[in-house]
């Protein structure tokens, strides 16, 4: 492979070590490790992350090896936000894995082949590996483009990294509901969503970093490559997880497939607006999780939409 590659860690040497492997396997001739310090008030931690040092230390193949190992505890939020500022000072380009996101070997590929292919096309943003849609489209494209991606295994440049903004200052000026019906127009359910999600990270809970990247990504009309086949299995699902707790849930560890090469690309650079629904419908909207709360939400939104505040 071409590519480097950056993975983020901290506490959780069982899943790291099975990440790190995948990634001697894949063997890429530069390797960014970000690993987190232990909180002050968890002592045990100290242990866990030294054994995730010495996990992510030991490559054996030809390669540059670059760490940035904490002595503090910067949380997900800025300990993510300030390894991937870290990786893009030094890479125009490349590969973000996480300590819990397991890849097939063919994602190393894809996202060499892709990175590649769209250095210089500033409308496509982010190549995404997982694909957490039913196995059922049998399509001959290798991807195809949306709005929407996770980061549980993504590739992108320098380029639109620069557009990250942690802090949400655009998102907290704005009006948001005319904000949001731009991005996402009437589908209110949809709106919905991203309204509760951006309010509560633009209020500072949850120390998230990865709302305020797809909204950068869909404030500027960027698309991403998503596979036909999945690429990536979280496997990080758990108590000793910081949000992913909730092992019954058909997010977990889902199962990974091979992808042909070489790859076929959509005949047109255009978002395909099937399988861009089917994402809405299964990960990004209200129906998914109704609560009463949402249900609150959803009616207030649609007020403002009547009174045309924000």
């Amino acid at each position: 492979m071409q590519s480097p590659v950056l993975l983020i860690a901290f506490n959780r040497p069982h899943t790291t070590a099975q990440v790190f492997d995948a990634i001697r396997k894949a063997q890429p001739p530069r390797l960014y490790v970000a690993v987190d310090g232990p909180r002050p008030d968890r002592p045990h931690e100290i242990d866990l992350c030294n054994q995730v040092r010495e996990i992510v230390s030991q490559v054996d193949w030809p390669c540059t090896l670059a760490t940035l190992f904490r002595t503090s505890n910067l949380g997900c939020r800025d300990g993510a936000t300030s390894a991937i500022d870290w990786f893009f000072e030094h890479e125009p380009e490349g590969i973000i894995l996480e300590d819990d996101c397991l890849p097939h070997p063919d994602f190393f590929r894809y996202c060499d082949e892709l990175l590649a292919r769209y250095r210089d096309n500033p409308r496509i943003m982010t190549i995404g590996g997982s694909n957490l849609l039913p196995d059922s489209d049998t399509r001959p494209e290798s991807y195809f483009y949306t709005p929407y991606f996770h980061v549980w295994g993504w590739a992108s440049w320098r380029r639109a990294w620069a557009l990250y903004d942690v802090s949400m200052k655009s998102y907290k000026a704005a009006n948001r509901n005319q904000m949001l019906k731009n991005i996402f127009g009437h589908n209110i359910s949809i709106r919905t969503y991203w309204r509760r999600k951006l309010d509560s990270v633009a209020a500072g809970k949850g120390d998230i970093w990865d709302y305020q990247w797809v909204l950068d990504c869909l404030s500027h009309g960027g698309l991403t490559c998503l596979p036909g086949k999945n690429l990536i299995s979280n496997i990080g699902f758990g108590e000793d997880a910081t949000h992913t707790r909730e092992m019954n849930t058909d997010l977990a560890q889902r199962r990974t497939a091979s992808i042909s090469f070489p790859l076929i690309a959509p005949a047109s650079l255009d978002c395909d607006p099937q399988l861009t629904l089917a994402v809405e419908k299964a990960h990004f909207s209200i129906s998914r999780n109704i609560t009463i709360k949402s249900i609150r939400k959803f009616t207030k939104i649609r007020i403002r939409d009547l009174l045309g505040l924000s």
